[in-house]
């Protein structure tokens, strides 16, 4: 169409004339730009060739065809051909827009590609996979036709089911640019991928590495799987293409068939992507930034005083025909203000030819203005006119006033922006929108007052009844606040002092706080002849701090009664548990008592023990925990203690008094919310070392005899409080001279988001360590002083039996 409008000229008119000249300089440009790629695709498809068969990198083939091209006497072009398996003479350029080329009809030549055996461990298969890819790549042209060529290559030995190749954009996100064995829907459904976390296109790019995606469910919870298709891709591979500088291409192969990729399968499918790379270009002529040529002297002289230019301004080059025609001009020198509807700033506009950036610019009174002035040298100043261009897909209008004037054989152009000043009209009015506040003028010498329409919802004000005068605020005001502000808005107006103050007024919707500020333009006598600032509307905020304060207040109070219920269940504590500074002996055995608080001291806990002596000569000893911290929970561990030891010392067998406890926390239960708590308790007999101990869902005793420490197996029990139902059983044991029996509560053992094995079994190892180092005389005290940190209480007895017992 382009080359049908220049050549018939008469029809047409001049500015599709213009215009027309304009494509075919462009297509001819593109032409050339073809031409140079498909040799450089020669070049590569060769190279690939070569590195396919022999294993070795792109430099060492380069550096092989070079050597082949000096041994026969063939330019290094005609040595690609051949290599290629096309004889020089008979090789033309790929036919555009059809897969494969000239190179895709001929067969290689043995003589030829004998000299390129590749390596013995690389399969038949496999070899003849990477001949055929790298010889056709050499006739692609588009992304489509290589993802074509690669699918069709490769699913030949089962390997791939379908390809897709993406391009990386500005923005960060991807682009489908290619692909193959997937239909138009999911192609279109995954055109483009947005730059967000948890896409392994993305992560081969970012990291420059290949990545394998083996197992669609475990892939699934990490990526966001593209081309996810249910049942239908059982394993991908993401490979970027690499060449010089950052990866901005990469190649997604798709499988039906389950399971990892082979290593055979990896290597062929890392070769495969080194092949394709320069098999199309994404930059070049589409880039949109056309090359620019070389300045003359006089743009160099000039450019420096376009450089302090306050204003936009740009020198236009003209470019004409052969006739002599002004075909286009060019930016050769531009201000450091001068910025385009596009956002392209000072520099960034040199080079650019003015049809082929802004191309409505053809046929308008703006282009006929420029060639007047060059031809004339009149002054041209265009009325104000609309400029609308398509950015990223959107309709950008802006207003314009161009002047134009002649310098030399050139232009010297300069614009106003005129849509700028309402667009910063718009920021400021979203900017008080945002921020709650309105600016305000008073002029002292014409009494001209001057609202934003913000301050007017600030105040709450009808806008009819205009603005409010200096002098007439403090009538608006709460009266509390009067003295202060109008002794503020005094010194303003009569010695200029700056005011920022903060008061209340009454308005429909209540009583709104507000912000003044504001300060004084002097003239020459220090006079005030001009006010301006803003208003603020505070409300909001000031309600938050009322709420924040109240809330603080709260916390004190709580604060306060939490420290009040610390202290009254310490002291509690300490009367009904009190723990001795020394060793007891009980019934013939050595007791060592511990007991500390948790590191938090949020709450006083329900940890509690008891080693008495009982009437018949026999020693209890009970170990407690009972769920929960403060008063309730001290006073739950009260009524255990005593009612063990009431029923004990009564003579009542061990599992009946598990039974009593566990009926006592039941029916507290119904009343208190269900308290619970665990138990451990031991009755043992002097003149036979016989204990016999129950337990209900505590942690079992430790046993340390002979250098050796482990866990007593447990008798039947259920925590208490849990169950209507529960069955306590007992368990016996014979204690020797030199045992170690220890009683203990969780505290002792757990640590937080750790397996509670873990902590009985570092119990153990410390305890036994003391014991076998000697250190066993206050062995209860010395394990619960190790626990440095804990979140709950500690309660700990060690029953040691005396070696000359």
């Amino acid at each position: 169409m382009a080359d049908e409008a220049v050549g018939s000229g008469g029809g047409a008119s001049p500015e599709v004339l213009v215009l027309a000249k304009v494509v075919a300089r462009l297509r001819a440009e593109v032409e050339d730009l073809e031409a140079g790629s498909a040799m450089t695709a020669v070049l590569e498809r060769a190279k690939g060739m070569i590195m396919a068969q022999r294993g070795v990198s792109a430099d060492q083939a380069y550096e092989i065809l070079q050597e082949h091209a000096a041994l026969h006497r063939y330019s290094l072009m005609e040595e690609c051909w051949l290599t290629l398996g096309v004889s020089g003479r008979a090789a033309t350029s790929p036919t555009p827009g059809k897969a494969g080329g000239a190179l895709g009809q001929v067969a290689l030549s043995p003589s030829r590609t004998d000299r390129f055996a590749a390596p013995a461990r690389s399969g038949p298969g496999r070899r003849a996979g990477l001949a055929r890819v790298a010889v056709e790549l050499a006739g692609t042209r588009t992304p489509n036709e290589v993802a074509e060529l690669v699918r069709g290559a490769l699913s030949d030995a089962g390997q791939v089911d379908a390809v897709m190749i993406y391009d990386r954009r500005a923005a960060g996100g991807l682009d489908l640019i290619g692909y193959a064995g997937i239909d138009e829907s999911l192609a279109e459904q995954w055109r483009h991928v947005p730059p967000i976390d948890g896409v392994a296109a993305l992560e081969a790019l970012a990291e420059e590495r290949p990545v394998w995606l083996e197992d669609p469910v475990r892939d699934a919870e990490r990526y966001l799987l593209i081309g996810h298709s249910p049942g239908r891709w059982a394993s991908r591979a993401w490979i970027p293409v690499l060449s010089e500088g950052p990866a901005t291409t990469v190649i997604g192969f798709f499988r039906t068939h389950p399971g990892p990729f082979a290593e055979e399968t990896r290597s062929l499918l890392r070769r495969t992507v080194r092949m394709c790379a320069g098999s199309w270009s994404t930059g070049g002529a589409s880039s949109g930034r056309p090359a620019t040529t070389d300045v003359n002297e006089t743009v160099e002289e000039i450019q420096p005083l376009i450089d302090v230019l306050p204003c936009p301004a740009v020198l236009l080059t003209p470019l004409r025909s052969a006739d002599g025609t002004v075909e286009d001009f060019r930016i050769d020198a531009a201000a450091a203000e001068s910025v385009d509807v596009a956002g392209r700033r000072g520099k960034e506009l040199v080079g650019r030819r003015v049809l082929e950036t802004y191309p409505t610019v053809a046929g308008s009174d703006l282009w006929g203005g420029y060639l007047d002035t060059l031809t004339t040298g009149m002054l041209y100043e265009g009325d104000p006119f609309t400029y609308q261009e398509m950015l990223a897909g959107v309709p950008r209008e802006s207003v314009y006033s161009v002047r134009a004037s002649r310098l030399g054989d050139r232009l010297v152009v300069s614009w106003v922006r005129h849509d700028t000043d309402e667009r910063e009209a718009r920021r400021l009015a979203d900017l008080q929108r945002l921020g709650n506040l309105g600016w305000a003028g008073w002029n002292l010498a014409t009494d001209r007052i001057t609202w934003s329409d913000q301050v007017y919802t600030v105040f709450g004000r009808d806008r009819a009844l205009g603005p409010i005068a200096l002098e007439e605020l403090p009538a608006h005001l709460l009266p509390d606040d009067v003295p202060a502000l109008g002794a503020a808005v005094q010194r303003l107006l009569a010695e200029g002092e700056p005011i920022d103050q903060q008061f209340r007024i009454t308005s429909s919707d209540g009583t709104r706080h507000l912000r003044i500020v504001a300060e004084a333009e002097l003239d020459a006598d220090d006079t005030p002849v001009e006010v301006h600032g803003f208003f603020q509307d505070l409300t909001a905020q000031r309600g938050a701090e009322i709420a924040l304060r109240e809330s603080e207040r709260a916390n004190l109070v709580q604060r306060g009664m939490l420290r009040a219920e610390r202290a009254l269940a310490a002291r509690l504590r300490e009367t009904l548990l009190p723990v001795p500074e020394q060793s007891l002996e009980l019934a013939g055995l050595c007791v060592d008592i511990a007991y500390l608080p948790s590191d938090t001291g949020a709450s006083v806990g329900g940890d509690w023990y008891s080693a008495i002596e009982l009437p018949d000569g026999c020693a209890l000893f009970v170990v407690g925990d009972v769920a929960g911290h403060g008063l309730s929970a001290v006073g739950t561990m009260a009524q255990l203690r005593f009612t063990a030891k009431g029923m004990a010392v009564t003579g009542s067998r061990l599992p009946a008094v598990l039974n009593r406890l566990n009926a006592l926390l039941l029916h507290t239960a119904t009343n208190a919310g269900g308290a619970t708590a665990t138990v451990v308790m031991a009755r043992y007999r002097p003149d036979d070392r016989h204990l016999s101990w129950v337990r209900a869902g505590h942690l079992p005793p430790l046993l340390i005899r002979d250098g050796q420490a482990h866990y007593l197996s447990q008798p039947e029990g259920c925590l208490l409080g849990a169950s209507f139902d529960a069955a306590y059983g007992e368990a016996v044991i014979d204690l020797v001279p030199g045992d170690h029996l220890l009683l203990y509560t969780d505290g002792l053992v757990e640590n937080r988001g750790e397996d509670i094995d873990e902590g009985l079994t570092r119990f153990a190892a410390a305890a036994l360590r003391l014991v076998r180092d000697g250190d066993d005389e206050t062995l209860a005290r010395t394990l619960a002083a190790a626990r440095t940190r804990h979140d709950d209480d500690i309660c700990v007895l060690d029953i040691h039996v005396p070696a000359g017992q």
